[in-house]
């Protein structure tokens, strides 16, 4: 299949520039995959679509700030240094996206500021720079000061103090994203209390946002595409949890991505995962999923494809487009049962 076959219109001007004051007052469209119809329903909805038996997955990653801004040791110009990957049990070395990449020779040293300094020490498979971090302190402190929180590149925006809050899922523990996983960002704990009450289980994963979730697609083959690997982790209890559960309810692609995986790879140790999903792929736990809406040709729109079928997603995506429904990380979600 073609990359351009995952394709739609969308007007700029639907994408969410800023989280609604309520995390869980966003629309919600609900597709069922049997009758290929869906239905325009609100989010604070989602826990009436449960039933005993059920178990819903979260992925409880933490995102931290990992956009640094600096200069050039031996100069004015401005760098971004995106933290991307942790390649080093100190937490010091990194894959990381550098702007600008081509200026930015190994060697090179930037100054982030008065507790913070990077230096360019190799070149990774993708391109990326590979940067060892010199703190005064320990890093995550440091980063918590000095670092932002990396928006994606489609909210025209400075982060603000605000986002700091709202770009984090009410339940996230591991600290180890650098995106959020957005389909989680609609919970409140007053909406997961509903859920328990519905009967359903909730259980947690932990997949590290990095490169494999959002970047670009650079191929048009879909037999070609590799995925950068995210590491992830799946606890005996939540193993069990699914394998006794009636209908699995994943939350996002990220937790669908890290039980299809671990099903495939159970017995890896350190675990990572490049798995690529796409029409064809035999889904072994998901059962329904909770997702935002995400970018034309991405891996994630392919992913969702892959459950409901292309045809249906992209007729769905079309609907919401005339329902002027908010889109992306900060916008409304879709539920696949």
């Amino acid at each position: 299949m073609l990359l351009s076959e995952f394709d739609y219109p969308l007007p700029p001007e639907l994408i969410a520039q800023q989280p609604l004051p309520d995390r869980a007052a966003s629309r919600m469209l609900v597709v069922d995959r049997k009758t290929g119809t869906w239905q325009d329903r609100m989010f604070q909805d989602f826990p009436s679509y449960l039933e005993p038996g059920d178990c819903i997955v979260l992925n409880d990653s933490r995102v931290f700030p990992s956009r640094l801004f600096g200069t050039r040791e031996h100069g004015t110009g401005r760098v971004e240094i995106f933290l991307t990957k942790q390649l080093s049990p100190d937490a010091l070395t990194w894959s990381a996206l550098v702007r600008p990449g081509r200026k930015m020779r190994t060697g090179e040293h930037v100054r982030i500021s008065e507790e913070l300094s990077a230096e360019i020490v190799g070149r990774g498979e993708f391109g990326e720079r590979i940067v060892r971090l010199h703190p005064e302190g320990h890093l995550f402190d440091v980063l918590e000061r000095t670092g932002h929180v990396p928006l994606p590149p489609y909210i025209q925006r400075p982060d603000s103090a605000a986002d700091r809050e709202r770009y984090q899922t009410v339940f996230a523990r591991e600290r180890g994203s650098v995106a959020a996983p957005t389909a989680g960002l609609h919970f409140t704990p007053r909406v997961l209390d509903q859920c328990r009450d519905a009967g359903a289980d909730i259980v947690y994963v932990t997949l590290h946002v990095g490169l494999g979730t959002f970047q670009p697609l650079h191929t048009e083959v879909l037999e070609d595409v590799r995925l950068h690997a995210e590491s992830f982790t799946v606890p005996p209890e939540t193993v069990h949890a699914l394998a006794a559960a009636r209908r699995v309810v994943a939350v996002g692609t990220t937790s669908v991505r890290a039980i299809e995986s671990q099903v495939l790879k159970p017995e890896t140790k350190a675990p990572e995962t490049d798995l690529f999903i796409s029409p064809g792929f035999v889904f072994r736990r998901t059962g329904a999923m909770l997702t935002n809406f995400h970018l034309p040709k991405s891996s994630l729109l392919v992913l969702v494809s892959a459950l409901a079928g292309r045809e249906l997603i992209l007729n769905a995506y079309q609907h919401a487009v005339r329902e002027r429904y908010r889109f992306f990380s900060y916008g409304d979600c879709m539920l696949i049962v």
